[in-house]
């Protein structure tokens, strides 16, 4: 089993690292194989609304977007960090998001997910909201911990001191491996994920 953490900071070693590190240890103590991917910090197209990806099976803009859709197809679980900008998510990872749920959404259709967020001092709940949002429209259970998945901090340093903080992403990581395993032995026994149906409508038909 294997879990992506995806980085959503613009600073490859800051607050939301520390907090990511901390998720991966407590699956790695579970046996779960992780990886760590950066999205960098260059500049990223939005979504042209071109519906493209309906044709090519992928953004038609090949970017970090393409690779962290390739990366899903088989992964088990999704762990996504955010700082908080203004009480919300990186505009990165939402960019991100937008673009691997729309040309991807499949790939994470029943897989665990959890949302991390670091901030200074607050935001951390509404960002928390607006990243759970893309697992609940996609079928993707949602990993809880003992407290809301943020920590404190305008350092990494500062970070590491919040004891109750990486405390919560610990136990994310123990959460998100004990779901993995019991999806896995739901598999092994014959338990086959739900089929979902999907009606769309607008509000004049």
């Amino acid at each position: 089993m294997k879990v992506i953490l995806v980085n959503g900071s613009s600073r490859k070693n800051g607050c939301t690292s520390v907090a990511l590190h901390e998720v991966e240890r407590a699956l790695h103590e579970e046996g779960i194989d992780t990886e760590t991917m950066f999205i960098g910090n260059a500049p990223m197209s939005d979504c042209l609304a071109c519906r493209k990806c309906r044709e090519l099976g992928r953004c038609v803009l090949d970017d970090a977007v393409n690779e962290f859709v390739e990366k899903a197809k088989t992964a088990d679980g999704f762990v996504f960090g955010s700082p908080v900008y203004y009480a919300h998510p990186s505009a990165r990872i939402l960019t991100l998001l937008d673009r691997a749920f729309y040309s991807g959404g499949q790939y994470f259709a029943f897989k665990p997910a959890a949302a991390v967020l670091s901030a200074r001092r607050a935001g951390t709940t509404a960002s928390f909201d607006v990243l759970n949002k893309y697992f609940t429209i996609c079928s993707m259970p949602v990993v809880s911990s003992t407290y809301w998945n943020h920590v404190y901090g305008a350092q990494p340093e500062e970070v590491a001191e919040d004891k109750e903080g990486l405390m919560t992403m610990y136990n994310i990581g123990k959460n998100m491996a004990w779901l993995l395993k019991c999806i896995a032995l739901g598999r092994e026994n014959g338990v086959p994920v739900p089929h979902n149906e999907k009606v769309l409508t607008n509000f004049t038909r």
